[in-house]
């Protein structure tokens, strides 16, 4: 890597404060309009919930879409060269929705917003992979991925207040992200460093790209497919909450309007110190990742279904708190650390690119048939607990094709060793 890179200490620092920005805006996108849903149908010809459903899927399928790609492009040309130009289609994708008077229009600008932000995910685990201590990897990606719920929790709050409460038109709150992302784009100008490889480590890479149809074929083994399935599971419950559990709340636990955006922000806020603290636990502890992960999709299950289930404000508030505790943001660091862990340093990329678009599929999934549930039920209460159900059956699986085949291993290496 470049001398600027092995000189400077607090570069991995660094890189944390830059990947953690790009989250938060990433994340105000992508909750800044969920509140606001009814102000939008409004405004766009009294659009259906199916209709307004389909502005997060047709971002999350053009997301997903990149997952594989840009894994494969930040492998091939380094992460600064990926993300500056991602980030500038991004900030004019939120630009073209802020002025949108159609629904098609606003179609549009989610595309482009996912194929941006598609590239996001590989290029910034795969820097905090390659510069953060080995000793601090899970907690660092716990304080990268805490941007997402500092983002989430302005998105909703502030669209809430400014134009649930505050009466500002929904479209400006699309043009302050377009120059939230700008700034961010000049953060990544400035921190994150073109990485040159040394004679060494282009030999080094030149030979691991010999192993290549080995580890393509490591990547959908058994227990890889389970990995994406439990990411699957895990990213189903937490889109759909992020997407409709604003629009949930008004029309089933007759919350107003101009509250749900706190209430929902209670996810994220809760999020926070859960990642970090398990996280830490397992950079000490990295025998029992696999345990943790298991019993937080349990937890994750449960209190998604208890916030349906919950026959009062004060129970849904410890649900919605519990299930920010267990749920993705917690998850998240650690099935990180695990992917990148398992293969060479040269295909991180793509190894991610691989589990996050598996994972990220049900984002697709999530807030189209969320919607058509509510337009054909007339309630969203079984979307819900089809979450938690998913949740359940990844957390089943992952005991028995990973666990199981984990414990039976241990003991056969100990007895080669």
């Amino acid at each position: 890597m470049g001398q600027t890179v092995k000189n400077d200490p607090n570069y991995y620092k660094k890189i944390i404060i830059a990947l953690f920005l790009g989250w938060v805006v990433i994340w105000i996108y992508r909750t800044i309009l969920t509140p606001i849903y009814p102000q939008i149908q409004e405004s766009l010809g009294n659009i259906s919930d199916t209709q307004v459903g389909l502005v997060a899927s047709f971002y999350f399928f053009a997301y997903t879409g990149m997952q594989i790609p840009s894994g494969i492009l930040v492998d091939k040309f380094g992460q600064k060269r990926v993300l500056i130009p991602a980030f500038i289609i991004f900030a004019v994708a939120a630009f073209i929705i802020g002025t949108s008077s159609t629904i098609t229009q606003v179609y549009v600008g989610a595309l482009l917003a996912g194929l941006s932000t598609g590239s996001y995910y590989g290029a910034a685990f795969s820097l905090s992979a390659k510069h953060m201590p080995k000793d601090k990897k899970s907690f660092s990606n716990a304080i990268i991925n805490s941007g997402s719920a500092l983002g989430m929790v302005i998105g909703l709050i502030g669209s809430s207040v400014l134009v649930g409460s505050l009466n500002i038109k929904w479209n400006y709150m699309l043009i302050m992200a377009a120059i939230l992302i700008l700034a961010v784009t000049f953060v990544f100008v400035l921190i994150i460093k073109q990485d040159k490889k040394s004679d060494t480590e282009a030999s080094e890479d030149r030979k691991t790209t010999q192993d290549e149809d080995s580890q393509g074929a490591n990547l959908f083994s058994p227990r890889q497919l389970v990995v994406y399935f439990v990411y699957f599971a895990t990213c189903y419950g937490y889109y759909m909450i992020v997407t409709w559990l604003p629009s949930f709340l008004v029309a089933e636990k007759g919350f107003e309007q101009g509250s749900v955006g706190y209430v929902a922000a209670l996810v994220a806020i809760a999020a926070v110190p859960g990642a970090l603290i398990f996280s830490k636990y397992i950079d000490k502890n990295a025998h029992m990742r696999l345990r943790l992960i298991f019993l937080l999709l349990i937890g994750a299950a449960v209190t998604i279904g208890l916030t349906v289930f919950s026959p009062n404000p004060a129970v849904l508030y410890i649900a919605l708190i519990l299930y920010g505790l267990f749920g993705k943001l917690a998850i998240d660091p650690v099935l990180i650390t695990y992917v990148s862990d398992s293969v060479a340093s040269n295909r991180v990329a793509k190894a991610l690119g691989f589990f996050n678009f598996f994972g990220m599929s049900s984002s697709v999934v999530a807030p189209t048939l969320t919607g058509y549930i509510g337009d054909i039920t007339g309630s969203k209460v079984l979307a819900f607990y089809i979450a938690a159900i998913l949740l359940a059956v990844a957390a089943i699986l992952f005991f028995l094709v990973v666990m199981l085949r984990e414990n039976k291993a241990a003991p056969k290496s100990l007895a080669n060793e």
